[in-house]
């Protein structure tokens, strides 16, 4: 026999969350990234350095972010994500000495 379906309000009672807490956090469940993950998309590179979709798309064109081709999909290595902070913390850190 099927179970009825468990309000948001009964939800959120038992486990001690507002509301609005909960639906927060359903709201950000695609945003918490697989760490395991070698290639992101656009938007998810893009959520990892904080950034918005259209910075991260300048990046890459400009080739600040390097992005290999996987069919006809676009995706960017995590490690050029490490290696374009690298490099900016190093231009910042020769501008300030």
């Amino acid at each position: 026999m099927p179970q009825p379906a468990l309000s948001l309000a009964r939800l959120s009672e038992a486990l001690g969350l507002p509301e609005q807490s909960l639906l927060a956090l359903v709201a950000n469940c695609d945003a918490a990234a697989d760490p395991t993950r070698v290639a992101l998309t656009v938007e998810e590179a893009a959520r990892r350095l904080g950034v918005g979709r259209t910075t991260m798309y300048g990046l890459v064109s400009s080739g600040e972010v390097s992005s290999v081709m996987i069919g006809r999909l676009r995706r960017i290595p995590a490690q050029a994500l490490s290696d374009y902070i690298a490099d900016r913390a190093g231009a910042t850190v020769a501008l300030v000495a």
